[in-house]
């Protein structure tokens, strides 16, 4: 059986963010997963059948273990010898292609699921410009989860046009329609984390999910709802993440906000975000940023009202005023007038969120990805 590697910096984005799709490929081909912290990837492996090997990779920039891991995989890949080396995240990418194409792997297919280098200004641009271009130049294909993302690729003239594929109608794995289904949450379940939470029924709940820095908007989003809560005090806000301190911290203002109101409850990294989108009423997702998000795919498929930024990815999945609203980016007022908007607008928003989730079982279904994908190994077979 052909051997595939797929590659990730972190053993979450395996285990999270292609959850099952290692498994579905793994009846096609042997699969092999790569990434740091072997204690968890150990655990990705088991759930997902594949074999597994650690390699200690790090998210940000770290020459001298850059090289040493540059190093560690190309001995596996000349040892393994697959006939695809696929790779996630920016870090990942980078080795991985890098250490494939020196290995004489013929397939090098690399995903874009977002450009961190978007925010950045300066010399870290111009940096992060020349890491990305590096990446695209060893890889023979370059997947953007997004059309947002492979216009953005295509203007900064990171690689050719005949190098770039889009699998389906974007997102990098799509998403869990049985198991993202307001359904298997029961009403008694739903009732007791109210209780929990103190929210009451006549409570307007918005949620956030995702991680807890700067570039998501939470600055913005904490801002805004202290805002609303003068005129509206039936409101709570969810937040569901955990934070970055280190690499994209929020700003002190929010912090301080986040820990004295009462009505916004951080709740931290959750294993099963369905209960808490269940009790909600709208997703805000404020984000500068994406490739393809995964909290909007999820919270449609909940039947949630969606506020999301107008940047791709969010508005391939959301259609403005059909199954929630585009805001601008970095704009505390156009997010201040949306989430308004929901709140006075209940018939509204219940049009939203009964629309949101058919968007989803026509475009990105899990078995709708996985496939285009499985098609486009089995095309690279010699």
């Amino acid at each position: 059986m052909k051997k595939i590697i797929r590659i990730s910096t972190v053993a979450q984005s395996l285990g999270t963010l292609l959850k099952g799709q290692l498994r579905f490929m793994n009846n096609h081909y042997e699969i092999i997963g790569i990434a740091n912290k072997a204690d968890m990837l150990d655990i990705v492996g088991k759930d997902e059948g594949i074999r597994t090997i650690a390699v200690d990779m790090s998210r940000t920039i770290t020459p001298f273990r850059d090289l040493k891991n540059l190093y560690q995989l190309y001995l596996i890949f000349k040892k393994e010898k697959p006939f695809i080396i696929h790779t996630h995240t920016p870090k990942a990418g980078t080795l991985g292609m890098l250490a494939a194409r020196l290995a004489g792997v013929p397939n090098r297919l690399h995903t874009v699921a977002g450009l961190p280098l978007l925010e950045a200004t300066g010399l870290k641009r111009q940096l992060l410009n020349l890491v990305e271009k590096i990446t695209y130049a060893n890889a023979t294909l370059i997947l953007p989860n997004s059309y947002g993302l492979q216009f953005i690729i295509k203007e900064h003239k990171f690689t050719s046009d005949k190098k770039l594929k889009i699998i389906g109608k974007g997102s990098s794995n799509g998403i869990n329609t049985n198991y993202f289904n307001k359904i298997n949450i029961s009403a008694s379940l739903q009732n007791e984390l109210k209780q929990t939470l103190n929210i009451s029924d006549d409570d307007f709940v918005f949620i956030f999910v995702g991680r807890l820095v700067a570039d998501k908007g939470i600055n913005e989003l904490i801002s805004a709802f202290k805002r609303i809560f003068i005129n509206y005090k039936k409101i709570k806000l969810l937040l569901v993440g955990s934070t970055e301190s280190e690499l994209d911290p929020l700003s002190s203002r929010t912090i301080k906000e986040i820990k004295l109101n009462k009505n916004i409850i951080a709740l931290g990294w959750q294993e099963d975000v369905r209960p808490y989108f269940a009790i909600s009423n709208a997703l805000v997702f404020p984000s500068y940023r994406e490739g393809f998000p995964n909290a909007v795919l999820q919270a449609c498929a909940m039947e949630l009202a969606c506020i999301a930024t107008d940047i791709n990815g969010c508005n391939e999945i959301i259609t403005h005023n059909k199954n929630g609203l585009l805001i601008r980016p970095k704009d505390e007022e156009s997010l201040l007038q949306a989430m308004q908007y929901l709140i006075n607008n209940p018939d509204k928003t219940k049009v939203f969120a009964n629309s949101s989730r058919t968007v989803i079982l026509k475009n990105y279904k899990n078995e709708i990805v996985w496939k285009e994908l499985l098609d486009l190994y089995r095309s690279l077979e010699t």
